[in-house]
């Protein structure tokens, strides 16, 4: 009975169930993506991985997140990296590990990413917040736009893609 308290606890993680919820209203963590993306292009590959990781809507729903939203720029150097042309050629369950790393449950404010030595992501591993040379990175992206406010969390701009 432990173990499935723990195995129900996990998989509660995974899907953010655990973070608090929102109460407040206005655009999404998915609404700004999408907004953002519509003006400048920059996040049409991290809707293309969250819609085929079916964790769109998660990011649309009332629960409280942070997000470390990697560039299309990021992506690109990843494919590269990887050899691939795109998300479509990413297994699946990898991919849902990697975009599960760059959220954390609850709303961190970069103070409160900043004064933080290691967070805690939805995939149950770390990232770890410093600054160098004023710069502020996690896991060694460099956080480019920070304390982008969404009525159920926050997104920081990074990049790179972080892996776990």
């Amino acid at each position: 009975m432990r173990r499935l308290a723990t195995i129900a606890l996990a998989a509660g993680l995974a899907l953010g169930v655990a973070a608090p919820v929102a109460a407040r209203s206005g655009p999404t963590i998915t609404d700004i993506a999408i907004a953002v993306n519509a003006d400048n292009g920059e996040f049409s590959q991290l809707i293309a991985a969250a819609s085929r990781a079916g964790l769109v809507e998660v990011l649309d729903g009332k629960r409280m997140f942070t997000v470390f939203a990697p560039t299309d720029a990021a992506f690109a150097a990843l494919y590269d990296a990887l050899g691939v042309d795109g998300v479509d050629e990413i297994p699946l369950g990898a991919l849902k590990a990697v975009l599960l790393h760059h959220v954390a449950p609850g709303e961190r404010f970069s103070g409160d990413v900043l004064s933080s030595s290691r967070i805690r992501t939805l995939n149950r591993d770390f990232v770890f917040p410093s600054v160098t040379g004023g710069t502020p990175f996690i896991d060694g992206a460099a956080i480019l736009t920070p304390d982008i406010d969404a009525s159920n969390g926050v997104i920081h701009v990074i990049d790179e893609v972080l892996l776990p």
